[in-house]
């Protein structure tokens, strides 16, 4: 059976204010409160951005009847925050020769890049990419979300495992060093930085994305 996520409940507006980490908790707050705001996520690093936001960013008229009648996460897309970075994947044959790189959501300026690698996959590759965008916003000491497509890569974050069954070849031994400098990485650092799911669907295309589709 799979392990059972984590939800932090974020009340902007309630007998109480803040992030709590129970649906009860969270529901003494709300419960028949005139015009309470609230709402689930995942991390806490998510919760505590998103309260630290205008909840209009991240909830939308009706969603709370929604939770309150469900007790689980609403369906509903939060709005793109724009104020963000973007991370994308690429891979030509599977394994094959992948890259990665992280832009500006809104401008689509490359921050940073990596790669060509040889015998990768796109998961390692949004993986890295994710670590790389961690990392670099660490050591420049920026807060915004990383955006990413790939549910796999996002869990693998949360994780802190890269779960490839992609075999080890001669060709891919400095990929699989960096995969394991990724891991020690997280294993050792914290963020702040919440990292949520690009919708394809709604938002078109990651700017990060490579075009070769």
């Amino acid at each position: 059976m799979a392990k059972k996520q984590p939800k932090y409940y974020v009340v902007w507006k309630g007998r109480k204010k803040g992030v709590f980490n129970s649906w009860d908790e969270c529901k003494k707050q709300v419960d028949n409160f005139p015009g309470g705001k609230f709402k689930a996520f995942p991390t806490r690093a998510e919760a505590e951005y998103a309260y630290n936001d205008d909840y209009r960013n991240h909830i939308r008229f009706g969603e709370k009847k929604k939770i309150v009648a469900t007790h689980k996460r609403s369906e509903l897309v939060a709005p793109l925050i724009t104020n963000s970075i973007s991370v994308d994947g690429a891979c030509q044959g599977n394994p094959g020769i992948a890259e990665y790189q992280g832009v500006i959501t809104t401008t689509k300026e490359k921050l940073f890049h990596g790669g060509p690698f040889h015998d990768g996959t796109n998961n390692i590759m949004e993986f890295l990419a994710l670590v790389h965008g961690l990392s670099y916003c660490k050591k420049k000491d920026i807060k915004v979300p990383i955006y990413s497509d790939s549910k796999i890569a996002i869990n693998w974050i949360k994780e802190k495992k890269c779960k490839t069954n992609t075999p080890r070849t001669e060709k891919n031994k400095y990929l699989f060093q960096l995969i394991e400098r990724a891991e020690k990485w997280l294993g050792e650092n914290s963020y702040e930085n919440p990292i949520l799911k690009w919708e394809t669907r709604i938002w078109g295309e990651n700017p990060a994305d490579f075009g070769r589709k």
